[in-house]
């Protein structure tokens, strides 16, 4: 920057509180003397201000209805050039200073009586500007309280002091009425600052015109400002604007401005310029503020870029550049959107061990991070933690922690979080809120509460969508209500609700739970959400036995269906048939979803072990694929193949969300009911292994009684 502010204009003047440079052995303490000396041109920031100059010690009252001193009326200030150099160099101003004891008896009187007591009388002018009327005349009457002779130096001053741009703009018109500044571009340059104070793009676009007009040179703080202006407005095309406008004025922007148009570039868009002019920082070892940091963070975030987010934070902390709050809530919030959950909890650590304390900012991001990726303990922890501080969560913050339940299963803790959301005086359930419940309760059986909760959302004048109706189909599904099922399912239908593939997937998996009595009910409302699905449907529950025509029809059914939901209908297919006992059909529709790789990667062989996973598959499917496996098994031993010395199944470990049972446990049961020489792994959770001399063993025998029973 060409100049700065000091917090007090006093080293213009007689600053008894000023430490000497040095002390004459002769002088008593309580002397005052005259000292020749240099004056340090870089201490004075305002290269055109007047100051005075004084041969001998006098002391003056000074207030806003008295002139400025006689000597400050009639003494002209000095070119910055012509002031004496350190070094000695003559120049026009070799007049000395006083030195003042500090330890003068009258060195606290002395200094009430210097310049200062007049800069705090400035500082009460440009407050009474900042609330006045923005009517000239008043904002004149205030100003005539400087006298006639006032210094170029107070004008800046009581400009710098203000905050209400439309005043500023009317003081900065009487200051060029009476006065003849050195050079004038400090005085717009001050009001330019001003109006970023005030957020005030256009009266500062306003006044660089009139600059121009004026015929005033801008300099390189005028177009910092300008552009810093432009950024705390949001403008960062405006940014981008004034600083490509620079050059064409002859000015040379510095390394902070090159800074600030990292961030400006990246939040107009301009992504190429913004990681060309970080790449030349880092080179030329510029001084990088927080906000560009945080903006190159946001540019990686938003490409999905998520390891670029990273790399800047490293390579923030290699530099020694400290990250601020700010950054550390971006980072937190890229790591969301990445499902980098254990990321995110990494950089809170390292937050917090900077004793940085997190806002709400930050808890939100966590909140977003874990629920996302359903570490639902964390996300829980982080609440209980909001809560403890006493920060308020706001609707999403709220539908973000309701649906991560509906996705693990915490029935007691959703139901909990709701309640407390509903006490809240500032917030309400929307539709999101109330979709999450009744997902909640329909996946538990809680028939009673989601029908209340329906009643509840309903009264708070929000109509169901088809997330909710389909939930309840769920839920009386569950509950093996299957008229309720049918009326929901036309309520759609009456709604001018159109069925999508998520629904008529739950209209299958209803009809896998509901009894075959009443399958024929079920078959017609999938028949008029979906013609395919219903006529594939039809032929199971009818038991048609045309192989070939079933084969065909669910072909076309699952190339005409979305990928997200073709493992969910095959499955519930594949369940329907074994509960009809259409095995052969079961195994048709497995073969098939092989053959189109809906299921992937269900065998593995090596020399060592032979493998099943069904992790992934419905219950039904799996069975179906165990009935295989062992088919394949059986006739690897007819050919006279061997058998590797290991062979396991892999049902995976966990459970479903809603039930105490997972495949694990009822394949336990399975493998004992057919007495197969499979036992569960102590080291595998999972796993069911055997020999190969077991294996052997039990498949000849289990095909000697297969033989006897035919």
């Amino acid at each position: 920057m060409a100049y700065h502010l000091c917090s007090s204009p006093s080293f213009f003047f007689l600053n008894p509180h000023t430490p000497s440079r040095s002390l004459p052995s002769s002088s008593s303490p309580t002397d005052f003397r005259l000292q020749s000396s240099a004056i340090n041109t870089h201490r004075l920031s305002f290269p055109s201000l007047q100051f005075q100059s004084r041969t001998s010690l006098q002391i003056h009252h000074v207030s806003l209805q008295d002139p400025v001193a006689e000597e400050a009326q009639n003494s002209k200030a000095p070119e910055i050039g012509n002031i004496q150099s350190p070094d000695g160099n003559s120049g026009s101003l070799s007049k000395s200073y006083i030195w003042v004891n500090p330890s003068s008896p009258r060195a606290s009187q002395l200094w009430h009586k210097s310049y200062n007591s007049r800069y705090a009388s400035l500082v009460k002018v440009a407050e009474y500007l900042n609330s006045c009327t923005p009517i000239e005349s008043d904002v004149f009457e205030a100003l005539k309280g400087l006298g006639d002779n006032f210094l170029e130096q107070d004008a800046v001053m009581v400009l710098n002091n203000m905050n209400n741009p439309e005043n500023a703009l009317l003081a900065l018109n009487y200051f060029q009425q009476r006065l003849k500044p050195k050079r004038e571009v400090i005085l717009y340059n001050v009001t330019l600052k001003v109006c970023r104070k005030g957020r005030d793009m256009e009266r500062a676009e306003k006044l660089f015109d009139e600059i121009l007009q004026r015929g005033v040179k801008p300099d390189n703080v005028t177009f910092s400002t300008m552009i810093s202006c432009s950024r705390m407005c949001s403008l960062p095309e405006k940014a981008v604007e004034w600083f490509e406008k620079t050059p064409c004025f002859g000015c040379n922007p510095d390394d902070v401005t090159y800074s600030a148009m990292i961030d400006a570039y990246g939040r107009a868009g301009k992504v190429e310029m913004a990681f060309s002019l970080y790449d030349r920082a880092r080179t030329e070892k510029w001084r990088i503020d927080p906000v560009a940091f945080s903006t190159l963070i946001k540019i990686h975030g938003q490409s999905g870029n998520f390891d670029g987010c990273l790399n800047v934070y490293e390579e923030m902390k290699a530099i020694g550049a400290k990250p601020n709050l700010v950054i550390y809530n971006t980072l937190l919030d890229a790591m969301g959107r990445a499902r980098r959950p254990w990321q995110a909890k990494k950089i809170y650590r390292e937050m917090i061990s900077t004793e940085l304390s997190p806002n709400w900012v930050t808890y939100a991001s966590l909140l977003r991070a874990y629920g996302r990726a359903r570490y639902s303990d964390d996300a829980l922890n982080v609440y209980k933690e909001m809560k403890e501080k006493g920060l308020e969560l706001n609707v999403i913050l709220y539908n973000t922690l309701l649906a991560m339940c509906a996705d693990v299963g915490y029935t007691n803790e959703a139901v909990e979080i709701f309640e407390e959301m509903k006490s809240s005086e500032t917030l309400k359930p929307d539709s999101w809120t109330f979709s999450s419940m009744i997902t909640i309760y329909s996946c538990s059986r809680k028939v009673t509460e989601a029908e209340a909760t329906l009643n509840e959302m309903l009264e708070a004048g929000f109509e169901p969508n088809i997330f909710i109706l389909t939930s309840l189909i769920q839920c009386y599904g569950k509950a093996k209500h299957t008229d309720d099922v049918v009326r929901i399912f036309n309520q759609l239908l009456e709604l001018g609700i159109t069925p999508d593939e998520r629904l008529c997937g739950c209209l299958l998996n209803v009809m896998t739970q509901t009894p075959k009595e009443e399958l024929c009910k079920l078959a017609n409302s999938i028949e008029r959400a979906d013609e395919k699905l219903g006529y594939v449907v039809r032929l199971l529950v009818e038991k048609q036995d045309s192989s070939e025509k079933f084969k065909n029809e669910a072909s076309q059914l699952f190339n005409s269906i979305g990928l997200d939901v073709k493992k969910a209908y095959c499955n519930c297919l594949i369940d329907l048939c074994v509960n009809l006992n259409l095995l052969e059909r079961a195994c048709e529709l497995l073969d098939l979803g092989i053959t189109l790789q809906i299921y992937i990667g269900l065998q593995s062989r090596s020399q060592t072990q032979w493998s099943l996973y069904l992790k992934g598959l419905s219950l039904g499917a799996a069975l179906t694929a165990l009935h295989i496996w062992f088919n394949d098994l059986s006739r690897v031993l007819e050919s006279g193949e061997e058998l590797p010395p290991l062979l396991g199944i892999n049902t995976g470990h966990g459970k479903h969300k809603y039930s105490d049972k997972g495949l694990a446990s009822v394949f336990e049961s399975h493998l004992k009911e057919l007495n197969a020489p499979f036992h569960e792994a102590s080291d595998k959770a999972g796993w069911f292994l055997t020999t190969k001399v077991a294996a052997k063993s039990w498949l000849e025998s289990r095909s000697s009684s297969e033989l006897v029973t035919a």
